[in-house]
């Protein structure tokens, strides 16, 4: 079998979750901090990156961190091209952990618009992809957000996760369309009915071969997305954590029986600077222990 089609095979079908290892420059003071480096421990954006880097590195090379629960973990740009022990980032994370190496795409968002964030224009997407491929990558997520339950503006928001997804195909990776429905919208279940008939709507319209992934806020009705992630073009349905704590996380996501996690913050909330690598492995393992069994063992 090729890696190509371990990874697809270990997408689709191993029971585990993905971690979102992808904060990029606007939330990295803030995981930092979270972390417990202060922004007066660095000076500039580069210094600020390299300390990014390094937490990063410090959570894929924990032992706990492996395919045996973590079956994905997306990157941030600057992680992907960066290195663990002489070798990519990537390939590290397939090689040695066991683990399918994705990369965020998007560049951000615009200003809000008739209820939702559009992704910002993405002009150099070709040549990230190209290189991304090169590296071994297996997909993509790209990010967009939903506050109100806006017919036109959710229509926009999954038309454009499609057009990107596209050309993100193009390339032979695997696309993860996250259009996120915020947790504090005013009617969060209005927005995602609206957004699961959109999303199953363009879904019909790929060719049979097509292969995409799909990240979504756990929605306030369970298995709403169900129908979805049993289409055979959909390789799986994964939920952010959306600014909810880990408990609460967890034990909403246990009521979707088709749903894996794919989370960031709730994933290293926990995690400090000062700890030494014992104590880092053993608070990262056990919130891996935590994610990987709501998102295998359903309620």
């Amino acid at each position: 079998m090729s890696t190509a089609d371990k990874m697809m095979s270990q997408m689709a079908d191993k029971g585990g979750f993905i971690a979102a290892l992808d904060q990029s420059g606007g939330s990295t003071p803030g995981a930092l901090k979270q972390y417990g480096i202060a922004e007066s421990e660095y000076s500039d954006e580069s210094q600020m990156f390299a300390l990014m880097h390094d937490m990063r590195v410090r959570i894929i090379t924990a032992p706990s961190f492996t395919g045996d629960k973590v079956i994905g973990a997306i990157l941030f740009e600057r992680t992907m091209d960066g290195d663990v022990n002489g070798e990519s980032v990537p390939a590290y994370l397939w090689r040695e952990r066991g683990v399918v190496p994705f990369v965020k795409i998007d560049k951000g968002l615009e200003a809000e618009a008739d209820g939702v964030q559009l992704m910002k224009p993405m002009p150099d997407l070709d040549a990230l992809l190209a290189r991304a491929a090169k590296l071994g990558v297996y997909g993509t997520k790209e990010r967009s957000t939903i506050r109100l339950p806006s017919e036109s503006g959710i229509r926009a928001i999954v038309r454009q996760q499609f057009a990107v997804a596209e050309q993100v195909r193009k390339h032979g990776l695997v696309p993860i369309l996250e259009p996120e429905v915020l947790i504090k919208s005013s009617d969060k279940a209005a927005c995602e009915q609206l957004l699961h008939d959109y999303v199953l709507e363009e879904l019909q319209k790929l060719p049979e071969d097509a292969r995409i992934m799909l990240k979504v806020t756990i929605p306030e009705v369970a298995d709403l997305y169900d129908d979805i992630a049993r289409d055979p073009r959909m390789v799986r349905v994964v939920a952010l954590s959306g600014g909810y704590p880990l408990d609460q996380a967890c034990e909403k996501l246990r009521h979707n029986h088709r749903m894996i996690a794919s989370f960031s913050r709730a994933l290293i909330g926990d995690l400090r600077h000062q700890m030494d690598d014992a104590q880092f492995d053993a608070a990262l393992g056990e919130v891996i222990g935590e994610i990987y069994d709501a998102s295998v063992h359903k309620a």
